[in-house]
């Protein structure tokens, strides 16, 4: 192991190699005392050679041996090993070789896909780098917006020759920085390495530019920052213009690092990379499209390079442009393209469905078999079962169909396109392509199989997939029910038809695109007395618009009384205890941007907590704790609040006289001032709930009931009847206008459930068989009654 250490020592520190040559053995055995007296005697001729002259010219004597030609074919293999160069070339070429990738090389083999819109950025570069001294741009910009980018820009360049006569011959290297790191686990190794590599640079015949990208990384790279880092070591080199160097770095790593050490910042020219506009954003992928279709083997029309620009700046807030348009251009490519390819999702989900429902009829078969009893349930499941392979079948026979024409449509169009306009078929192609056309859109209907090609759809259907969010075309079964949204909430708000109309406006106007987009779906500040429905609001709404009650997010403001708690709805500042764990409810938008955010007893919080919601219901935007900028464009925002319960319970004391919604609005306005700053009150859409009277009640009690049958059927597969006057009975209980339909759980959960339980069990502990349960009223003990057969 000795002999092993020393010899990867001599290989790795002095020659810069990864691998220990039979050169660098016999040096080792050299010049190590204690080894050399165990092999001295059995080969005394060894010790004829010089070790420092093995250590030199160990690359050199090996040259054309058969250990190189190992080597070369190992490197070659093994591209990917540690130390080993970019591409796969031989070892031996020196530090540029081994941990540095030619880019000037790859934009000449065609490698580098094409850049737009950076002209005026990659000119300052090239006027930094020609000056005589302190010529180092660094690029400084977000993530994304195309640092690297405009580096690739001037290697196209150069390459073009559309450069100054000084950087005509220039070659730009790009440093890998993992690459210097990897393996470097002694002291002193890395800046070894750089040092090499700065040396290389200097004293090689063709001038050469060296490019470091997340240059932030050199601080603190082999050493304590600020002592023998590696920024140091380029410091003296970069001042005297010897080593020309391009550096890119986020403007947060730039002010965290590059400005805290004034010499640093000396040496390098800030070059700002902004974010592009979205008209130069979609020059930008224009300029892209074509590899992208080279690439994917589908076409890309313009209209989606248009929609995903604008889809991505509007729904995409936390990355930045070009950046997140070439991602989802990319990945609606991608999809189109296996679209064309793989088997599609509505056959693959019936396919594996189907495949469940199989596997459990089986089960049950064996069941049955041994004596038990699923008659109901094997029905059901049979008819599912011929459901699905009826599905599957038109399936596959509509998905054949799209396959050939969508094959007929790409072969109509490639010939079209090289095909001369004027050319009497060019005529016919089109004509036939639009027919093929018209019988796809008519074959397929809203729900396409298989794309023809990259349109605004397939981008809107990603963007959909990323955030949740439905921008994409509305079928007919949205359609119609959006505009059955008012209905659906009055199925399960009772006595409420002013208030669901509030909120079926603002759903159906944001689903039409006519919002205003810089602000969120809806705001509402619902005030009412207790149990009339204002929570039970946010979750019907939640369960419409996304599927389930889960998707609505809860806070309890009254845990927000103090004024230091309103940090915790943004998240803790730097300094703070709880900094970087995000804010309760920005994390909760970050994490669903698409959903219904209800703000319980908002008058029960500080009143600071109010300013903070000025930004939001204005522009739609909120900076959390670690000032990132969370978008509620996209919520629906229900505030709830008792305030002014008193007045709303004397204004409708009197079911027939009760006034009407705006009227009672303006009477509960004086209440509202009270609590809530007017500011807030003019951003907010004030709906007021009625008190519940004796009819709402009924109909309310009747919806519970309904829940128990339903309960009770799927728990114990039997019938529940209820008869006729439990709900009139239940609903003469609720004398208390304050409470609302809260009563009425009371009742249900604290009176009628736990006599319906105690008699159920009963009958299962003495293993009797329920078929039909009843319940009815009990007039001699004002109760009810529970008949079990």
């Amino acid at each position: 192991m000795t002999w092993l250490r020393e010899a990867w020592l001599l290989a790795s520190l002095e020659a810069g190699e990864n691998q220990i040559r039979s050169a660098y053995l016999i040096a080792a055995l050299i010049s190590d005392e204690t080894l050399s007296r165990t092999v001295r005697d059995s080969s005394p001729t060894l010790f004829g050679v010089s070790g420092d002259a093995l250590r030199q010219n160990a690359v050199a004597w090996a040259s054309g041996s058969e250990e190189e030609q190992q080597l070369a074919q190992v490197s070659t293999r093994s591209p990917g090993n540690a130390g080993a160069p970019a591409g796969g070339a031989p070892r031996g070429g020196g530090p540029l070789d081994l941990y540095c990738t030619d880019v000037t090389e790859e934009a000449r083999k065609g490698k580098v896909d094409p850049i737009l819109g950076r002209d005026s950025e990659i000119r300052q570069v090239i006027d930094i780098l020609t000056r005589r001294r302190q010529n180092n741009p660094i690029l400084t910009g977000e993530a994304g917006v195309g640092k690297t980018a405009v580096v690739e820009g001037l290697a196209l360049r150069i390459v073009d020759q559309d450069v100054p006569d000084a950087l005509k011959k220039v070659r730009l290297v790009s440093l890998d920085l993992g690459l210097l790191q990897a393996g470097a686990g002694v002291k002193g190794e890395f800046e070894s390495r750089l040092k090499g590599v700065i040396d290389a640079v200097k004293s090689s015949p063709q001038p050469i530019i060296l490019f470091i990208d997340e240059a932030h990384t050199l601080i603190g790279a082999g050493g304590q920052a600020g002592q023998n880092d590696a920024a140091n070591l380029l410091k003296p080199a970069l001042a005297r213009g010897e080593l020309r160097c391009v550096a890119a770095t986020t403007w947060a790593e730039y002010k965290k690092y590059f400005e805290k050490d004034a010499a640093l910042t000396r040496r390098f020219q800030v070059v700002k990379v902004e974010e592009p506009s979205e008209p130069l954003a979609a020059a930008m992928l224009r300029g892209l499209a074509a590899t992208l279709e080279k690439h994917h083997g589908v076409r890309v029309l313009d209209e989606a390079i248009t929609e995903a620009v604008k889809l991505s700046a509007r729904y995409i807030p936390s990355r930045q442009l070009p950046d997140k348009g070439v991602s989802l251009l990319d990945t609606a490519c991608a999809r189109v393209s296996m679209s064309q390819a793989a088997v599609p999702p509505p056959v693959e989900d019936r396919k594996r469905r189907l495949a469940m429902v199989e596997t459990e009829l089986a089960a049950l078969g064996r069941e049955t078999a041994a004596g038990g009893e699923f008659g109901a349930r094997v029905d059901g499941l049979g008819a599912e079962k011929a459901q699905l392979e009826s599905e599957l079948e038109a399936l596959n026979a509509r998905w054949t169909e799209e396959k050939t024409l969508v094959a007929k449509i790409r072969e109509l169009r490639q010939s079209a396109e090289t095909v001369a306009a004027d050319d009497p078929g060019a005529a016919t192609f089109k004509q036939e392509m639009t027919e093929a056309s018209a019988a796809l859109r008519a074959l397929q209907g809203e729900e396409p199989l298989v794309h023809p090609e990259v349109d605004r759809q397939a981008i809107a259907e990603v963007v959909a997939t990323w955030t949740g969010i439905p921008v994409g075309r509305m079928v007919s079964d949205e359609i119609r029910t959006v505009l059955a949204m008012r209905d659906r909430l009055e199925d399960r708000v009772i006595g409420q038809g002013h208030a669901m109309e509030a909120i079926a406006q603002a759903i159906r106007t944001s689903r039409a695109g006519l919002t205003d987009p810089r602000k969120p779906i809806g705001v509402f500040l619902m005030a009412g007395t207790s149990g009339v429905g204002k929570t039970e609001t946010a979750l019907a709404l939640a369960d419409l618009l996304y599927g389930g009650e889960q998707n609505l997010t809860v806070i309890n403001m009254s845990e927000f009384k103090e004024e230091h708690k309103v940090s915790l709805l943004m998240g803790s500042p730097p300094g703070y205890v709880g900094y970087g764990e995000g804010g309760v409810l920005t994390e909760a938008v970050r994490r669903r941007p698409y959903s219904v955010i209800l703000l319980d007893e908002m008058e029960k919080a500080h009143p600071g907590v109010q300013d903070v919601f000025y930004q939001v219901f204005d522009k739609g935007q909120m900076k959390d704790g670690e000032g990132r900028d969370i978008d509620f464009r996209n919520c629906v925002i229900i505030m709830t609040s008792n305030a002014g319960t008193d007045t709303i319970a004397k204004l409708c004391a009197d079911s027939e006289l009760m006034p009407e919604p705006d009227q009672l609005r303006e009477a509960l306005q004086p209440d509202l001032l009270k609590v809530f700053k007017p500011a807030f009150l003019g951003r907010c859409n004030v709906v007021v709930y009625y008190p519940l009277h004796d009819d709402n009640l009924r109909k309310i009690c009747a919806l519970k009931l309904k829940s128990v049958s339903r309960r009770m059927r799927e728990t114990y597969d039997v019938p529940l009847e209820i008869a006729d006057g439990v709900t009139d009975a239940i609903a003469a209980r609720c004398r208390e206008v304050e409470s609302g339909a809260r009563n009425i759980d009371h009742i249900i959960n604290g009176s009628l459930l736990p006599e319906l339980s105690g008699l159920l069990l009963e009958k299962l502990a003495d293993q009797s068989k329920v078929t039909k349960v009843r319940i009815a009223v009990d007039p001699s003990r004002d109760g009810f009654v529970y008949e079990l057969s």
